[in-house]
């Protein structure tokens, strides 16, 4: 996974850096197919002390993209808000995911067991 750091009025460490790829390694692990992530950091100097910095993070997968920002006056914080908000929707796109296909799968059994019933009581042709 690729990921694409950006910050804004903050400088970006190793420390850092190592704290959000653990984090969204974390995600892709438990979803797997997150192609990509773009990160951006900001600073915002007159924003109150617990709005200080603000982390959007957008994650490229396949279908629409999962997109989560939260603040907080300590960046590392404001990093679990996003990563925590990030992990729910990835959760729930793949329960909606999973249901759809259930609701698929169940679908195509009852339209067999409708063909079977039907073939079953034809009346046979004599000739």
């Amino acid at each position: 996974m690729q990921i694409h750091l950006n910050p804004r009025n903050v400088s970006i460490t190793t420390a850092l850096r190592g704290f959000v790829s653990e984090k969204l390694d974390r995600l892709g692990e438990m979803v797997g197919d997150i192609l990509s992530a773009h990160v951006v950091f900001q600073r915002a100097d007159t924003a109150a002390v617990s709005r200080h910095f603000s982390v959007k993070v957008r994650l490229a997968v396949p279908g629409r993209d999962v997109v989560a920002s939260d603040h907080d006056g300590n960046l590392y914080a404001a990093i679990d808000k996003v990563s925590a908000k990030l992990a729910r929707r990835l959760r729930k796109r793949k329960t909606r995911w999973l249901d759809q296909r259930e609701r698929q799968a169940r679908a195509a059994a009852r339209n067999r067991d409708d063909q079977a019933i039907a073939g079953a009581f034809q009346p046979e042709l004599q000739s």
